[in-house]
């Protein structure tokens, strides 16, 4: 026979635990955590954000001190309402119909909210630069970044994201989408750059963002910045 713990640990009761401000704690044997538990004020916020976002302690630290807000996105986990994905960083999955199973992390999110974690300014370059572009339908092979920290590679389920280091003139004091166009750019190449490639940048700004671009691209390298005055200054076809 059942024993009163076993059922609770059943989900339809976790839920229902949740739904009225208690959560089931597994680590603690039994233990119901009341309405005002920092465990479940974390899980609120999570419920209002949605589904298939990336997280990290610092997200939480309003609501209470670091290691209780660690030891809460534990219980989470446990109960299966979050997943950690690495060392101080969780996920809240999606379901997909489609697939019939969860969605994993979007590997963007999660190159953000590393960024986040270590206090890096990063922004796409190489193959996965191309791919948030529109210049390259390929999924790159690993998920790469410029950051103003120090280089790093993390595996994190089915994929790669690397970062790499570079001066602060590349990166600190610009936009992201100028830091993209940028690496884009250097990606191709210098004399590889196609009028359809830059129609297709062109094609993505505003008349603010392409003033914004001349203005902060200034001190890039020459070719790279006459290849953004060529995008700026043309109109769209």
């Amino acid at each position: 026979m059942k024993s009163f713990i076993d059922s609770m640990r059943q989900e339809p009761y976790l839920d229902f635990c949740l739904k009225n401000y208690i959560i089931f704690d597994t680590k603690q044997g039994g233990n119901l955590l009341q309405k005002d538990s920092i465990t479940t004020q974390i899980y609120e916020r999570i419920k209002e954000v949605g589904h298939d976002e990336v997280y990290i302690v610092g997200d939480f630290l309003d609501l209470g001190e670091y290691h209780a807000v660690r030891k809460a996105l534990l219980r989470l986990d446990e109960a299966g309402k979050i997943q950690k994905i690495m060392r101080g960083v969780y996920y809240c999955p999606r379901y997909s119909e489609l697939i019939d199973e969860y969605e994993a992390p979007s590997p963007g999110k999660v190159a953000d909210t590393l960024a986040r974690k270590f206090g890096w300014t990063i922004a796409p370059c190489a193959d996965t630069a191309l791919n948030q572009l529109g210049l390259s339908t390929q999924v790159p092979a690993k998920w790469s970044y410029i950051s103003d920290g120090p280089y790093h590679e993390f595996q994190i389920e089915a994929f790669t994201i690397e970062f790499r280091h570079r001066n602060n003139r590349e990166i600190s004091g610009i936009s992201r989408q100028t830091a993209t166009v940028i690496q884009a750019l250097k990606a191709i190449g210098k004399n590889t750059v196609t009028d359809v490639q830059m129609d297709i940048i062109r094609r993505r700004l505003s008349d603010k963002d392409k003033a914004t671009m001349l203005k902060e691209a200034q001190q890039v390298t020459v070719w790279v910045y006459d290849l953004i005055k060529q995008i700026c200054e043309q109109r769209k076809v």
